[in-house]
């Protein structure tokens, strides 16, 4: 599709996060944007929740939209598992809502998977690799992903890696979690060395939907950045970036280490590989190492 500022309308669901920030602001230089969210923690936010399907027909159908980019997701992998439920209303039920009534518009789709899809019996995995979900935050991607690639023929769906993005106030992930514990005074990190995976910078991400939804090549993509690594390999670094290597010792341990905290099953790989993004020349994505250093930047130093 093409995009133009004046005509190009883009209703963005679940706009909240911390990816949708990104995702606003891309959107925003190319096209009129309707962002809707069940926390309207923006001024240019709107309400809408993706588990009511009535109402948020009602909303897009208003709106009229040339394309709908679906970022709602309950992906506290903890929450998922107290509440079922929830879990796949939101990332199931939700996908298939605005499936819908992208259908019915016969506009473009965007829905957002993950590489927790996976199961981990594999280090890498390309955009053609089954998924084998193991807790409830991965079940309910995998069903919104699947329904989507079958039902809606206008679609594109992004699988994420580790997300990181949009600063101290919005990241609810990996490096925010580090951050703050720095904040608090700690001098000493414990972090996982047995989880493997693939960086994702929200800002890289954000390019990356635009660039695809442009080139009007529909279907499933592996989008993550460059490089692969561990958690612990990513807690050194972002350490290494705040100056703080002769303040900080980052501690290698295992899984078990948490495991009252994390209690939800992991796959011990999720390293995704863009296999199709790089085959049709679509790739945006930049190498996690680069991606962090730009990121590290809004972190104000300690």
């Amino acid at each position: 599709m093409r995009f133009d500022p004046k005509t190009t309308r883009v209703y963005i669901a679940g706009c909240g996060g911390m990816l949708g920030k990104a995702v606003h602001e891309r959107f925003s230089a190319v096209a009129k944007v309707l962002a809707t969210d069940i926390d309207q923690n923006e001024p240019w936010l709107e309400y809408g929740d993706v588990r009511k399907y009535a109402e948020m027909r009602e909303q897009i159908l208003a709106f009229r939209p040339d394309a709908i980019i679906n970022l709602a997701a309950l992906t506290d992998l903890e929450l998922c598992e107290r509440e079922i439920e929830n879990a796949w209303l939101t990332n199931a039920l939700g996908a298939e809502n605005l499936g819908l009534v992208a259908n019915d518009l016969g506009v473009p789709y965007v829905y957002i998977s993950t590489a927790g899809i996976f199961g981990g019996e594999k280090e890498f995995y390309t955009d053609f690799d089954s998924p084998n979900p193991l807790g409830y935050y991965a079940k309910s991607k995998a069903h919104g992903e699947r329904w989507v690639t079958a039902t809606v023929p206008k679609h594109f769906v992004f699988r994420a890696g580790w997300m990181m993005g949009s600063g101290p106030t919005k990241d609810k992930k990996f490096i925010n979690k580090i951050y703050k514990q720095l904040v608090a005074g700690k001098d000493t990190l414990h972090v996982v060395s047995d989880k493997l995976g693939t960086p994702t910078f929200t800002v890289d991400f954000a390019n990356g939907i635009h660039r695809v939804m442009e080139s009007d090549c529909y279907g499933l993509y592996n989008q993550v950045c460059g490089g692969s690594c561990s958690r612990l390999d990513v807690a050194r670094e972002f350490v290494r970036l705040l100056d703080l290597e002769k303040r900080v010792e980052v501690v290698e341990v295992g899984s078990d280490f948490f495991k009252e905290e994390y209690f939800a099953p992991r796959p011990a790989s999720e390293k995704l590989v863009n296999t199709k993004l790089d085959a049709r020349g679509l790739n945006v994505m930049r190498d996690w190492r680069v991606c962090l250093e730009e990121y590290a930047r809004e972190y104000p130093r300690l």
